[in-house]
């Protein structure tokens, strides 16, 4: 898995290329939260419950199905939110699910189970060039040193291009627009 601050980096960096207008900073919190909710089954472990069962790390919590359900649950906060019901739903949706799709980008772990309930089987994208994070205290030391220089690689830096890119044409537009 990527690191969890690393999660929240996909909507952050869509927020800044979006702007406040489409995004407002309540709705963009709540897609970090959703980004990063997944990997809170790693509470599994301490109840006993083991990494390769449903409700295990990367399972059931890791499914377009528990997506579909975060974002059910925050669309029904919206006007908190400030923005519209399926806006919240989209955006919320997107965000929670963008965690399993990065997941399925690392190079360890047992996949993700993207389809569950209806497959069990964990998945990997076909090209995974992500360093997987270890989890824990593993993290502080050369591993975890080379698991975010990986990140920032592979996911840091595309994003940060993604939100300068939409900011940059967010501005020109705006002036363009300013100046009929």
């Amino acid at each position: 898995m990527p690191t969890i601050l690393t999660h929240a980096i996909v909507p952050l960096a869509a927020a800044v290329a979006a702007g406040p207008r489409r995004l407002p900073p309540r709705l963009v919190a709540a897609g970090m939260i959703a980004s990063m909710l997944p990997d809170a089954d790693v509470l599994a472990f301490a109840i006993g419950i083991p990494y390769a069962d449903a409700f295990g790390h990367r399972g059931a919590s890791h499914s377009l199905l528990f997506a579909t359900v975060v974002a059910s649950l925050g669309a029904l906060l919206h006007r908190r939110l400030h923005a519209g019901a399926l806006r919240t739903w989209f955006w919320l949706f997107t965000c929670a699910a963008s965690h399993p799709l990065l997941d399925a980008f690392t190079d360890g772990g047992l996949g993700v189970a993207l389809l569950w309930p209806w497959s069990d089987t964990r998945m990997f994208a076909p090209w995974r060039p992500i360093e997987v994070s270890p989890i824990g205290v593993g993290f502080f030391g050369r591993r975890g040193l080379e698991v975010l220089l990986s990140e920032a690689r592979w996911i840091w830096l595309p994003m940060a291009a993604l939100a300068a890119l939409g900011y940059t044409v967010r501005r020109t537009a705006a002036a363009l627009s300013s100046q009929r």
